[in-house]
């Protein structure tokens, strides 16, 4: 079993960025609610207590009992940082001056694991609004800011250390050199969490697990369905069923180009053409939830007849990625609705079968990773992501087979052209909206009054924050021209120069 470090999440919005920056190292990580503490085991070797929003200070704040962590390696930030200070007699009192935002290191003493490398006068990044006044006398203060005496500490005659800045973040400029000091110099981790590694052991488990069982997978042409059906693919061979699904809701030729490729990486997949479906449970909805929970509804109508043709299946694979893992059981549970997702959620349950999830470990980044060593497309795995109930959300009101046609030809020009002027790869995510309005043009001598158009590209890394793609004005000026000109109906093209938040990736 990998090495493992512990992330105990008190509920801090930063929680992931620490695992990822671990997970950057080549080592082993899971975030548990410190509410969760799993088992104890020997491949553990160090653990790291995140930040929060609350105060140690109030009647019930989080809290964890830190003598299970006795002799382990131990990293507390911000919260948990105050925590080990308030649990051991020291005094966490409210700032009395803010404490929010850059910061520098003027004080570092560097005899220490946790503090070597660093330059005098780093920036970090402060968050908090409470701060350690005083420490307990077997605690060292081993870094200061001007206005910040305890900006890190380390417990005497223990490998155990606080910091009340965040080193996950960017804007603490060497905050990858206090992790890497924790985790490699004083955890003593070998980085033997690597693709490779994954691959195997992955392949090796999903053997054992499933024998001669037959397994059936939704797939979407997307990166995380197509990760997931291959490794299960070189685990059992045929005995994995993909069930690919045309909602009538994909791209341009999407359905035909996908089956192909995943036809000709030698998967065993059924293609199903279910549009008429989708568009008849679509007809007269005009509200996003209602169409996203009429697709979903749809999509496990067909999914469940088309697996019922395949005889004695025990298991349901499903290309579930970390983040929605650490999402259903975090600190505060699950997220307020933002909007419903579209997913196979619901299918165990109705088919009364057995779930196997190979990347329930692994961030998006990190599937990537893994594609790429087992060596799959790299046109798959640069794909960006497309929503579950694809171009249904990106028509706003009533979805048409006429609506949709149009949004094809517009998506088509969009996407074409960002892959021809070699901005593809540079855009986390790009689509265009077909708007519920319409605009005065002139077209020759006519006078029109037709649809608008709003495209969209952002940046991102994982999606949870983004801002709008900061695209050439000549290109825009180009597939605006474009689009006006190819495709009937149209008239007007924006483009969407909104960030998340406050605004979403997606309209609907």
């Amino acid at each position: 079993m990998a090495e493992q470090i512990l992330i105990l999440d008190f509920g801090s919005q930063y929680t992931q960025l620490i695992a990822r920056r671990v997970r950057e190292l080549n080592v082993y990580c899971e975030i548990h609610p410190f509410n969760k503490i799993p088992e104890i085991t020997e491949n553990l070797k160090g653990v790291i207590l995140s930040g929060s929003p609350y105060s140690v200070l109030e009647d019930d704040a989080p809290d964890i009992d830190l003598t299970l962590f006795e002799n382990i390696a131990l990293l507390g930030v911000c919260y948990g940082a105050q925590l080990m200070v308030h649990k051991h007699n020291g005094t966490v009192l409210p700032s009395t001056i803010r404490e929010y935002g850059r910061a520098r290191l003027n004080k570092i003493d560097q005899h220490h694991q946790l503090m070597k490398e660093l330059s005098l006068n780093t920036q970090v990044w402060m968050s908090h609004g409470d701060t350690i006044s005083e420490i307990p006398e077997d605690f060292d203060v081993i870094a200061s800011t001007n206005s910040v005496n305890v900006a890190a500490f380390h417990i005497r005659s223990k490998q155990q250390y606080g910091i009340q800045f965040h080193p996950e973040v960017t804007h603490t400029e060497e905050g990858k050199i206090v992790l890497r000091n924790f985790v490699l110099h004083i955890c003593g981790c070998t980085q033997d969490w690597t693709p490779d590694v994954f691959v195997e052991s992955t392949i090796a488990s999903l053997k054992n697990k499933l024998q001669n069982d037959k397994v059936v997978l939704g797939i979407s042409g997307g990166v995380d369905s197509t990760v997931a059906a291959v490794l299960i693919d070189k685990a059992i061979g045929k005995n994995l069923t993909c069930i690919f699904v045309d909602n009538g809701l994909l791209r341009k030729n999407e359905f035909s180009d996908v089956l192909s490729s995943y036809q000709g990486m030698g998967l065993n997949v059924i293609g199903v053409d279910a549009r008429q479906q989708f568009w008849d449970a679509l007809r007269g909805l005009t509200h996003p939830e209602e169409k996203r929970k009429a697709i979903g509804k749809t999509f496990i109508e067909v999914f469940d007849t088309e697996a019922h043709k395949i005889r004695d299946v025990k298991w349901l694979a499903q290309g579930t990625i970390y983040p929605d893992v650490i999402e259903s059981v975090s600190v505060k549970g699950p997220s307020a609705t933002i909007k419903s997702h579209h997913n196979v959620g619901a299918l165990p349950e109705k088919m009364h079968l057995k779930v196997v999830e190979p990347l329930n470990t692994l961030f998006k980044d990190e599937v990537r990773l893994i594609g790429k060593s087992l060596e799959i497309d790299p046109k798959i795995l640069g794909r960006h992501p497309f929503p579950g109930p694809g171009l249904g959300i990106r028509i706003l009101g009533e979805v048409t087979p006429e609506k949709l046609a149009i949004i094809q030809e517009v998506d088509h020009i969009f996407i074409t052209g960002l892959k021809e002027r070699k901005l593809y790869d540079q855009v986390w995510q790009a689509g265009a909206m077909l708007l519920p309005v319409q605009a005065v043009g002139v077209m020759g001598d006519e006078r029109t009054y037709e649809q608008v158009v709003s495209l969209r590209a952002v940046t991102s890394v994982d999606g949870m924050t983004a801002d709008f793609s900061h695209l050439p004005y000549d290109f825009l000026a180009d597939i605006s021209n474009d689009i006006i000109n190819k495709v009937k109906g149209v008239n007007r093209v924006v483009y969407d120069i909104s960030s998340k938040p406050p605004a979403t990736i997606e309209w609907e």
